[in-house]
């Protein structure tokens, strides 16, 4: 399991305008995913940034115009732009301004870019940038209609704030991790289409007075990879997001929860509607059974050698397996974790137990005192325990684990539909 964009040829294509600074940032982070990106640029766009920069960044000649190569003078073989066309697997533009995305409209091949978009059946990725009269101008949103409306076309951004011409509003070009984010969904299979699947990520925090709280070690991470792989199968992700410093995601419909009881009224109104839950939060299990009203005194504590009261907190997948059985149906598919401090055939055995007190279709069982997985790490070791299979992935990226669980998801509502 790879990420979409490992060996992607990516073709990149960077427009006259001030945000072109922000493609050589974009550049990087699609080499750095692992694409093979070549790079075109527009006349107006050399005035803003060196074809050199994209040289030395991708170690790849940069197509400047319909006749010479910067960098290179091609290998003598076909004619430069239909040879860039014909290799993609996905065009970006980024920036598009406003004359690209008009030529773009109208059918015109008068510069390497155009040439190349119209000439390519790749996939394409456009990131508008420009002034915010230009983009509110309804030529300009005729234009961008015009493009969208093609098959495997996507549209990321404008993003709204200040701009450099010092108009506020819609217009900045969407920041490069979003757009790469949107590259690899672009190039991502849409299994997920049309289905809307909720997430749950990171921890619970439970108050015992207005300072202190009962959470645990979790960081959302591994939420955060599953709704970021079912937003690049096509899916609508509303993420349940407990408190955490894992960056969230701009695609998603993101609900914040803080505490067990909060997250189980928001996982209970986003499941009214939703195809698959996946409870990838570590929810406390305990409560403090009364919360002090004013911060309790420590000396006070002390001396009077307190002991915490503990209220049982709601078991959020049990409850929405329990009401799935009286229905009687078999939507929505869930999913649940077991984060036990066992391995083997105990961790085994203890998911099995979960899977079927708690009535649902799949656990995700790991070991969490593994040194090397877990919490605040940037891999998982998870078996997939399912009623009469028992699948043990390898050490993985949480992305990769969080592709593994789709996968099974996947195979799930198939079976579901028949």
């Amino acid at each position: 399991m790879t990420s979409p964009l490992s060996d992607a040829r990516v073709v990149l294509g960077v427009c006259g305008g001030i945000a072109a600074y922000k493609s050589a940032e974009l550049c990087r982070l699609l080499d750095k995913a692992g694409a093979q990106v070549s790079v075109m640029m527009t006349a107006s766009a050399c005035r803003f940034i060196a074809p050199l920069t994209f040289h030395a960044l991708t170690g790849r000649p940069v197509l400047t115009d319909l006749y010479a190569m910067a960098g290179d003078h091609g290998d003598g073989h076909g004619i430069d732009h239909i040879r860039v066309a014909d290799s993609a697997d996905v065009v970006v533009l980024a920036p598009a301004t406003a004359t690209t995305i008009a030529r773009l409209a109208a059918g015109l091949a008068d510069d390497a870019v155009a040439a190349v978009c119209l000439a390519t059946r790749a996939k394409m990725v456009l990131a508008p940038a420009m002034n915010v009269n230009m983009w509110q101008h309804p030529i300009t949103q005729r234009n961008v209609a015009t493009i969208a409306a093609r098959e495997g076309v996507t549209v990321c951004g404008p993003g709204a704030g200040f701009l450099a011409c010092r108009w506020t509003g819609p217009g900045r070009m969407a920041e490069p991790a979003d757009i790469v984010e949107a590259t690899a969904r672009a190039l991502t299979v849409q299994d997920l289409a049309n289905r809307t699947v909720v997430v749950t990520a990171g921890p619970t925090r439970e108050a015992i007075d207005p300072m202190r709280f009962l959470s645990n070690r979790s960081t959302g991470k591994m939420g955060v990879a599953i709704a970021r792989s079912a937003l690049r199968r096509g899916a609508r992700v509303i993420l349940v997001a407990g408190p955490m410093a894992t960056e969230l995601l701009p695609a998603a419909e993101v609900v914040r929860a803080h505490s067990a009881r909060e997250m189980e009224a928001a996982v209970r109104d986003a499941a009214s509607a939703a195809d698959v839950v996946i409870m990838a939060a570590a929810v406390a299990d305990f409560r403090a059974a009364e919360i002090a009203p004013q911060k309790l005194a420590k000396g006070d504590v002390i001396r009077g050698g307190a002991t915490l009261a503990l209220a049982a907190n709601p078991d959020i997948l049990a409850g929405l397996g329990k009401a799935r059985a009286e229905t009687g149906g078999r939507r929505p598919i869930l999913v649940g974790f077991a984060a036990e401090t066992v391995g083997g055939d105990a961790l085994i055995a203890r998911a099995r137990q979960k899977l079927t007190t708690k009535q649902v279709d799949l656990i995700c069982a790991n070991d969490v005192s593994a040194k090397d997985a877990g919490f605040a790490s940037e891999h998982n070791r998870v078996v997939l325990v399912g009623p009469t299979t028992a699948e043990a992935l390898p050490l993985l990226t949480k992305d990769d684990v969080a592709a593994a669980i789709l996968d099974r998801v996947v195979d799930l509502i198939s079976a579901v539909d028949g």
